[in-house]
C-alpha cells in the first residue's frame, strides 16, 4: 500500500470526492465498544448497578443483554455488507462480577456478542498475568496487541498476537492492537510481560502488514484519545484508528462530547484518518461506516455512536444467563450499609482534575480507620474511583462499584519533602485526565496547571489539632493509601520508600462502607482542601485536528461535568448575562462552561464554538480552567 501520491493522482482523489464518481470503492462498517469494565448488568446515569425500580422506569442503560440485541440488530441491518465488531480493552474491573468469576463472566459474554478481534487493556492485567491468562484460555476470538511482549515464562504464550489479517468481503483487513505505555504504573503485568513503546511496535507491524500486500489497516489502541489523535493516527500507513482508554464520547450530536465522530486526523502521507472511541461501560456502540478507494485510501468515514438505552429490549438467553451468574454476589451486593443525604460524585472527569465529594469519603474513611496508628495524611487516587452513588440507600454493592479493585489499605512514614513529590507526581498528569490526581485528608494544597511539571504543588498545609500549618519537608509524616499506590503504582514511587510499611490493611471498599455505616445518613461535601490556581493564559496542547462535515459539530467536554451523562442537569451557564447581539469582550470561564454553552450565549448558535476556540489559542477543551479569562470575539 503506498499512501504518497503524485500530484495527479491526490487531485484525482480529490476529484472522485466531490463527484461521487470513478474508483472502485470497498465499504466497511465497523461496529465497536471500549472500556466495558465488566458492566454485565445495565447501568444508572451514575454508572453504577441499575436498580429494579429504575428498570421499571426505563431509566437504564447498556449491559450484557442489551448491548447483545443492539449488535445483533445493526449486523442483521447489514447483512451483505462488510462489518467488523471490535473490542478496545479494558472489559475486567468494575463490578461484583468482575470480584467474583475474575474475568470469566466478561469472557462468556463477549463471547456471546462474537467479536471479530480485541485489544488488551491495562486493567486486564489487574490480576497480573494470571487473570489475563485465565481469560485467553476462554474468549472465542483473537486478541492482538502489538507492545505487550511475553517472555518464554509467560502463561499467557503467544496468545496475544501482535496483528492480524481478515478476509472481509475479499478484501485483506489488516488490525493492529496496542496498550497505553504506562501500564507496569497503572497495573500489575509481571516480570515475565514487558510493554514496549506504543508508536514503535505499530508501525513495525504495519510495516510488515504493508509488504505482505495489505492495504487497508487498522489500529485497534487502549492508550486513549489524545494520543490516538497526537501520535497514533499519525503513523505511515494507518488507515482506522478505533480507541479506548479514556472513556471519550465523540459524537456529532452530544454537545458534551469531548469531539465529533469520527476525529479526522491529517496524516503525514497526505491523507485523513477517523479516530473513533464509544465512551464506556457498555452504554454505546460505535458505528462506523468508512469508504476505501482501489488504493485503500479512506474516502470518506461517517457514523455515530449508538445509545444503549430502554429502547433495547435486553436479550432473553443472556439476561437468563447473568441472572443465574448473579445468584452468588446477590445477597452481599443488596445489603443496605447506610444512607446518603445527596449523590456522592465519583464521576472519573470530576475526581480526576480536582476534589470530589467522592474522593473526600474515600481520603477520610482511610484516614478516620488509620488514625489510631499515627496516621495523619491519606491520599487516594482519584483513577481508583469508578462510579458515582445517588441518593438513598446506600449497598455494599455500589461501594464495591466505586472500589472494585480489592486495595487493601496501606500505612507508612513518609518525609514532608517526599509527601510534596507525590503530589507533585499526582498533578503531574491532569491535562490528560490520569487517574493520579491526589484526593486527599488531613492535607491541603494548591496547584498551579500552568507551570513545568514538578513545580506545580504550593500551599501544602497539614492538619495539626483543630488548626491546618505549613507542612515540614524534614518532619515525618504518618500516611495512609491504598497498597496499588503504595507499591508505585500510578507513579507514586515516593511511596515505595516509606517507612514502617505495612500494606495488608483491611479491603478499601470495607473500610468506606464501614464509614458510611459509622456516618449514617452520610452528607457528600467538598471543603476546598484541594485549590487550582486561575490562569491567565489558555493552554494550546490540544493536537489540531480537522472534523467531517456534520449536522452539527459537537462541542467541547465540560471541565467540570455533573455526576451523570444521561439525563443530566444542564451545563452552569456562563457568568454574565450576555445577548446574541451584544457579546462581552471577555468571558471568566465558571464552573460547567463549554464553547458549545458560551458559543449559544453570546452567538445564538452552538456550532460557532470553533469562533471561541481558535480565538483563544485553541485550549484542550477538556480542560477549560475555571477562573481564567478568554476572548470573545464579535459576531
Amino acid at each position: 500500500m503506498t499512501k504518497s501520491f503524485s500530484f495527479g493522482l491526490l487531485t484525482a482523489s480529490i476529484l472522485a470526492l466531490s463527484t461521487s464518481a470513478a474508483f472502485a470503492d470497498y465499504e466497511l462498517n465497523i461496529l465497536h465498544i471500549n472500556d466495558f469494565h465488566s458492566r454485565i448488568e445495565s447501568i444508572n446515569k451514575f454508572d453504577s448497578t441499575c436498580s429494579a425500580e429504575e428498570e421499571g422506569k426505563n431509566e437504564c442503560f447498556g449491559g450484557a443483554a442489551r448491548l447483545k440485541t443492539a449488535i445483533d440488530q445493526r449486523r442483521q441491518a447489514l447483512t451483505g455488507k462488510n462489518t467488523l465488531l471490535l473490542n478496545a480493552g479494558d472489559n475486567f474491573q468494575g463490578s461484583l462480577f468482575y470480584t467474583t468469576y475474575k474475568g470469566a463472566a466478561e469472557a462468556e459474554m463477549l463471547n456471546m456478542m462474537k467479536f471479530d478481534a480485541m485489544t488488551v487493556g491495562n486493567h486486564e492485567f489487574d490480576d497480573s498475568e494470571d487473570g489475563l491468562a485465565t481469560f485467553l484460555d476462554k474468549v472465542q476470538f483473537p486478541v492482538v496487541t502489538a507492545n505487550v511482549k511475553a517472555s518464554a515464562a509467560s502463561k499467557i504464550g503467544d496468545r496475544v498476537k501482535p496483528s492480524l489479517v481478515l478476509d472481509v468481503g475479499g478484501q485483506k483487513i489488516g488490525i493492529v492492537g496496542a496498550v497505553t505505555n504506562d501500564t507496569p504504573e497503572l497495573s500489575s503485568p509481571g516480570p515475565n510481560v514487558t510493554i514496549a513503546d506504543d508508536v514503535q511496535s505499530i508501525t513495525a507491524e504495519v510495516q510488515k502488514l504493508k509488504s505482505e500486500g495489505v492495504n487497508k489497516i487498522i489500529a485497534l489502541t487502549h492508550v486513549g484519545y489524545p494520543r490516538d489523535l497526537a501520535m497514533i493516527a499519525k503513523i505511515p500507513d494507518v488507515d482506522v484508528v478505533v480507541g479506548g482508554h479514556s472513556h471519550s464520547l465523540l459524537s456529532n450530536t452530544d454537545p458534551k462530547a469531548e469531539g465529533p465522530y469520527p476525529t479526522m486526523v491529517d496524516n503525514p502521507g497526505g491523507y485523513k484518518v477517523p479516530v473513533v472511541q464509544a465512551a464506556s461501560y457498555s452504554k454505546y456502540l460505535g458505528d462506523l461506516v468508512v469508504n476505501f478507494d482501489d488504493n485503500g485510501v479512506v474516502k470518506e468515514a461517517k457514523g455515530d455512536p449508538i445509545l444503549i438505552d430502554s429502547s433495547f429490549t435486553p436479550d432473553p438467553a443472556v439476561a437468563a444467563r447473568i441472572v443465574e451468574l448473579a445468584k452468588p454476589i446477590e445477597e452481599l451486593r443488596k445489603k443496605v450499609i447506610g444512607s446518603s443525604e445527596g449523590p456522592i460524585e465519583g464521576d472519573r472527569k470530576v475526581c480526576r482534575v480536582k476534589e470530589c465529594s467522592m474522593g473526600n469519603l474515600v481520603a477520610d474513611a482511610i484516614l478516620d480507620r488509620s488514625r489510631n496508628q499515627g496516621v495523619t495524611i491519606a491520599i487516594q487516587n482519584g483513577g481508583g474511583l469508578r462510579a458515582s452513588i445517588d441518593g438513598g440507600d446506600v449497598t455494599q454493592g455500589e461501594v464495591i462499584t466505586v472500589l472494585p479493585f480489592q486495595n487493601t489499605l496501606a500505612t507508612f512514614q513518609l518525609t514532608g519533602a517526599d509527601i510534596v513529590k507525590a503530589l507533585e507526581n499526582g498533578v503531574s498528569q491532569i491535562d490528560q485526565g490520569a487517574g493520579r490526581f491526589p484526593q486527599v485528608a488531613g492535607l491541603k494544597f494548591t496547584f498551579d496547571q500552568s507551570k513545568p511539571v514538578g513545580s506545580r504543588v504550593s500551599d501544602v498545609l497539614v492538619k495539626d489539632g483543630d488548626n491546618f500549618v505549613p507542612i515540614d519537608n524534614a518532619k515525618t509524616y504518618g500516611v495512609a493509601t491504598n497498597n496499588f499506590m503504595r507499591a508505585g503504582g500510578d507513579g507514586y514511587v515516593a511511596f515505595k520508600d516509606g517507612q514502617n510499611a505495612y500494606d495488608f490493611g483491611p479491603d478499601l471498599a470495607d473500610v468506606t462502607a464501614e464509614y458510611i455505616a459509622a456516618h449514617s445518613p452520610y452528607k457528600p461535601y467538598t471543603d476546598g482542601r484541594i485549590t487550582e490556581i486561575a490562569q491567565a493564559a489558555p493552554s494550546t496542547e490540544a493536537p489540531a485536528v480537522s472534523a467531517p462535515a456534520a449536522p452539527a459539530p459537537a462541542a467541547p467536554a465540560p471541565a467540570a461535568p455533573a455526576p451523570s451523562a444521561e439525563p443530566a442537569p444542564a451545563p452552569a451557564t456562563p457568568a454574565p448575562a450576555a445577548s446574541t447581539t451584544a457579546a462581552p469582550a471577555t468571558h471568566v470561564i465558571a464552573a460547567g462552561d463549554t464553547f458549545w454553552d458560551l458559543a449559544k450565549t453570546f452567538y445564538g448558535d452552538g456550532a460557532e464554538w470553533r469562533k471561541l476556540s481558535e480565538a483563544n489559542g485553541s485550549p484542550n477543551p477538556r480542560h477549560l480552567r475555571i477562573g481564567e479569562e478568554i476572548q470573545v470575539p464579535t459576531k
